[in-house]
């Protein structure tokens, strides 16, 4: 029969358990140290001089092989050991250059996303600036112009002196 489970059990199964420790040790590696470091073997190994070292290499191991000069033919024609040192260098360089791709695509979006926001602030800012200039515009307008004033004065000139002439021919006869 079955007892019942307590109430510790009960929290106990809810609670992860302890982690088991490993065997073998932990290796803390700074994760940027390393990129910088794929980055870095990706970029050297796009350059012409990485190029020339491989040829370079390539003709002095195939001639020291073919001719054997001092006696050393360690890897003779078909050049197997020559291949297995090309398979591990592309079997530890394609994840190298895949990582430093992946850290540049990461940088990439940050750098994306910065010009899009950038963008929409620059955009409100023309359309705050275009509003501006509108409202300076209409407040412009409503303005009295130079010509508008002159010409407003003008006629109230001419109409004081209008009333004037007709005012003084009267204070003439008065007078007389």
């Amino acid at each position: 029969m079955a007892r019942p489970a307590t109430e510790r059990e009960l929290d106990r199964l809810n609670t992860p358990g302890r982690r088991r420790r490993s065997m073998l040790p932990r290796v803390k590696m700074d994760r940027d140290a390393f990129g910088n470091f794929a980055e870095g073997f990706a970029r050297f190994m796009g350059t012409a001089r990485f190029l020339a070292y491989m040829t370079a290499f390539v003709i002095v191991w195939v001639a020291l092989n073919v001719v054997g000069l001092f006696g050393l033919m360690w890897d003779p024609y078909p050049f197997i050991l020559l291949n297995l040192f090309f398979s591990t260098q592309a079997s530890y360089a394609a994840p190298l250059i895949l990582l430093a791709q992946n850290r540049q695509e990461a940088r990439d979006r940050v750098t994306l996303e910065q010009d899009r926001q950038q963008a929409a602030q620059s955009r409100a800012d023309m359309d705050f600036l275009a509003r501006e200039i509108a409202g300076l515009r209409m407040s412009v307008g409503e303005l009295a112009t130079r010509d508008f004033v002159r010409s407003e004065l003008r006629a109230e000139l001419r109409a004081i002196l209008d009333e004037l002439d007709e005012n003084q021919p009267r204070a003439e006869s008065e007078a007389v």
